[in-house]
């Protein structure tokens, strides 16, 4: 259906800045405290408290600006944007409109093969509102002011995406950025990290953007897909059967998987936007920010450039590894542990990617909390490569430390896991092999290759795996060529 449409797609994206209290108080931000019990005077307005700027929330503004190669504004100033809305205690929102902190910038993500860059239109500061609690009062609803005064980053992109899976590539990266250079916990079961999608369509060819339909509070990169899916689908069957989609902000049920309409959207002129009177501008200096900038790590895509160039690493397996700054932590310095015994960094990427990410990913654990670390990984990689081990073997020994049996080395001892690569040994299963094998020998000598792998685990099956397969491999061609 989408064949003669195109879709147009831009995300504002809300991360909760890592500061122990709000951006305007001294209130903590921990999250799960009982209702209301971090909600003080500067957050709810009261007569006579004044606002005052949390350092912190800044710096980290900053840290993201220069993330993202953005100009970093030396002026910007808060405004308050006006609304009013039960969990918005002062009838307004201290935000940021017309000077954000951090303007430009760009992110390049990739995308199945390809690489996409979406730009990056601004990022300002803002606090965040509280919270309506419908679920917990019959024929009421509560409201929890905690998240009141809470520090965001608003990151709002140009619209540059065109389909749902660009999209969730672009809000994966951010989210590991985010975390990367640790501004945000990235926890979007806590809210630390939503999305609101902007989505529209048009017909293909045309340059002309179409008329736009906002979805809230996205808080799972399976309902930023679903949701874009779905809306986009909506939004073309709503012109093809002669309607005209209506501006207006959705919320998205993935109960029914679907979105509805949630209110009409509103423009920036019906926020009455006017500079915070409590809160003098914003000045940021060279010196500050430069600080910042020196204490930036490798970031993403500087440190996906680098494997790829010095380790000879596919452009997906960089890009993989570079997703969290624990997964490429735990890569190098398994990395380093078996760079003695010359294990290949190609080697070692698969593992990570394959045996290590699906134990992570049952255990619903990052790479810092793998049972199994990254030194022992090393080792026992280093244990396959000088043929004390085989790779099948391996696999064994890994599931054993992962059930925290021990280090490698022990355990290869104690299962009496060391591959044979004795030639006499093995000349003696490959004579035994064949001997009770005829009518695979003879298929093997007829051009049917599948007998000579049946043969090769005939082998394997006799020494229980622990042969070494090179050798096995030898000593089958060199007998049936006799």
């Amino acid at each position: 259906m989408t064949r003669n449409w195109e879709i147009v797609i831009g995300l504002e994206t809300h991360a909760q800045l890592s500061t122990a209290s709000k951006i305007f108080s001294g209130a903590s931000t921990a999250f799960g405290a009982a209702p209301n019990s971090q909600a003080c005077g500067v957050d709810i307005a009261l007569p006579g408290v004044l606002p005052v700027l949390n350092r912190g929330a800044v710096e980290r503004a900053i840290r993201f600006g220069l993330a993202i190669g953005a100009a970093i504004n030396r002026t910007s100033v808060f405004a308050r944007k006006n609304y009013f809305y039960p969990d918005l205690p002062k009838g307004y929102q201290i935000s940021q409109y017309e000077l954000p902190i951090v303007q430009g910038g760009s992110l390049s993500v990739l995308v199945g093969s390809a690489e996409k860059t979406v730009r990056i239109t601004r990022a300002h500061l803002e606090e965040d509102a509280g919270k309506s609690l419908h679920e917990d009062f019959h024929g009421m609803s509560g409201i929890d002011l905690n998240r009141a005064g809470t520090p965001l980053l608003e990151i709002v992109t140009e619209p540059d995406m065109r389909s749902a899976e660009e999209a969730v590539a672009y809000a994966k990266a951010l989210h590991g950025l985010v975390r990367w250079i640790d501004i945000c916990d990235g926890n979007m079961q806590e809210g630390s990290f939503r999305c609101d999608a902007n989505v529209s369509v048009r017909p293909r060819g045309e340059s002309k953007l179409g008329t736009r339909c906002e979805i809230k509070n996205l808080n799972s990169f399976r309902f930023l897909d679903r949701a874009i899916e779905y809306e986009a689908r909506r939004q073309i069957e709503v012109i093809e059967g002669g309607g005209t989609i209506a501006q207006e902000t959705r919320l998205y049920d993935p109960d029914r998987d679907e979105t509805r309409s949630m209110r009409s959207k509103e423009e920036a002129h019906d926020y009455r936007y006017f500079p915070d009177p409590d809160l003098l501008p914003l000045a940021v200096s060279e010196e500050w920010i430069e600080r910042v900038r020196a204490a930036l790590p490798e970031l993403p895509q500087a440190k996906r450039a680098r494997y790829e160039r010095e380790l000879a690493l596919p452009p997906y397996d960089a890009a993989t590894l570079t997703q969290s700054r624990e997964l490429a932590d735990y890569f190098e310095r398994a990395l380093a542990a078996g760079a003695p015994a010359g294990v290949p960094a190609k080697t070692l990427a698969n593992w990570v990617m394959g045996e290590l990410s699906a134990r992570l990913n049952e255990a619903g654990e990052d790479a810092s909390r793998s049972r199994v670390g990254p030194a022992a990984l090393g080792a026992l990689l280093a244990r396959v490569h000088d043929g004390t081990i085989s790779g099948k073997i391996a696999k064994e020994v890994f599931d054993a430390m992962w059930a925290g049996e021990g280090d490698p080395d022990a355990i290869i001892d104690q299962r009496g896991l060391k591959q044979i690569s004795d030639a006499g040994a093995l000349e003696a299963v490959v004579a035994e092999v064949l001997a009770a094998n005829p009518r695979s020998v003879e298929e093997f000598r007829a051009g049917k290759d599948k007998a000579f792998n049946a043969l090769v685990g005939q082998v394997m099956k006799a020494t229980r795996g622990k042969a070494n397969p090179q050798q096995v491999n030898d000593l089958l061609r060199r007998k049936l060529a006799g």
